[in-house]
């Protein structure tokens, strides 16, 4: 079928400079909560047990223990924050926007693998996360749900924060309750590469940790949910990062870093004010569903066929709309 895309706010008129304000603000913000949002609220809350408003720490961390199993039990997603208006100056700072390039039957469910990971995900953020990119009008009937790493639910405040905004833990219990309790028209979203892809994000590098990455279609397979490769082009031009070669004492670090807490920590800039964004455009396409058979056991062989159809239909998109998306005929699409 015929390309669908979400028309992009300030693409097409002179933004002013109060315009141009509000987005660089907007992302600014975004940039910042990334990065240290989940410390704040940590160090937060420590330092008010040594106050004399000890007890609102202690009754929040109570709280926190009997909420414990919340995120991976549909958590408490609300479409206030989805809609915030800073959204959508986030979406046209870049811009972002996102692509239909097939139907998605809303009486069934879907995994839909996002690539590249880039430095913060920006396009899988503002896509399928928030409302700005108008996810649901393009696929009416559809709940889109991103995943992100389970450890940032166990932050205080942070937590209540990723909730409200839609987000769930990328974790068997989360996505097992996605998939199953939840009735059909749920599209569950999953960055693949992970904090491993991270590291290898800079300007013009098209690489997608995901050989040996199949958990995602094991799930797929258990729960019948049909998978769609999504690819987000622009997605490493958004910042600058220093790349340390394989065996150098930088990239042990990070790797030391990155088995101990989850995520790798990059050593990147922007454009201006050092954390701002270059003004890439990010386009996000999504392709067409893989039909998958549901299997309570699957097999080795059942994981690695869907997962060898997976990585085809991702190349497939990749070439089809690379020149389309900015990029030149010759770029090639690396699988790590």
């Amino acid at each position: 079928m015929g390309i669908k895309s979400n028309k992009v706010a300030g693409k097409t008129k002179e933004k002013t400079q109060w315009k141009e304000f509000l987005e660089a603000v907007s992302t600014l913000q975004w940039v910042i909560s990334f990065l240290l949002l989940g410390v704040t609220c940590t160090i937060l809350m420590v330092c008010l047990m040594f106050t004399s408003l000890w007890p609102l720490p202690t009754l929040y961390f109570i709280w926190m223990v009997i909420d414990w199993q919340t995120p991976e039990r549909g958590g408490r997603k609300t479409t206030f924050v989805r809609r915030w208006k800073v959204w959508e100056h986030f979406r046209d700072f870049f811009p972002i926007k996102l692509v239909k390039t097939a139907e998605l039957n809303p009486n069934k469910n879907y995994v839909l693998g996002c690539h590249p990971h880039g430095i913060m995900s920006t396009g899988a953020f503002a896509c399928f996360s928030t409302e700005s990119c108008g996810f649901t009008e393009l696929f009416p009937g559809l709940r889109a749900s991103l995943a992100v790493l389970a450890g940032l639910f166990r932050v205080p405040l942070l937590r209540e924060y990723l909730m409200c905004a839609g987000l769930f833990p990328v974790s068997k219990p989360s996505l097992a309750h996605l998939l199953s309790k939840r009735g059909k028209g749920n599209a569950v979203v999953i960055v693949i590469g992970g904090a491993a892809e991270s590291l290898a994000s800079s300007p013009g590098v098209n690489a997608v940790v995901m050989r040996q990455r199949k958990g995602f279609v094991r799930v797929a397979l258990e729960f019948g949910a049909d998978l769609v490769p999504v690819y987000s082009f622009g997605e490493t031009g958004l910042f600058q990062q220093v790349v340390f070669s394989e065996g150098s004492l930088g990239r042990r670090l990070q790797d030391l870093f990155k088995r101990m807490m989850g995520f790798a920590p990059c050593l990147f800039l922007g454009e201006r004010w050092a954390f701002l964004p270059y003004r890439t455009p990010v386009t996000t396409v999504v392709g067409s569903p893989i039909l998958v058979p549901k299997r309570t056991t699957p097999t080795q062989e059942e994981v690695d066929h869907y997962h060898r159809l997976y990585m085809e239909g991702l190349s497939k998109l990749f070439h089809e709309h690379k020149v389309h998306c900015g990029l030149s005929e010759s770029h090639k699409l690396q699988f790590l």
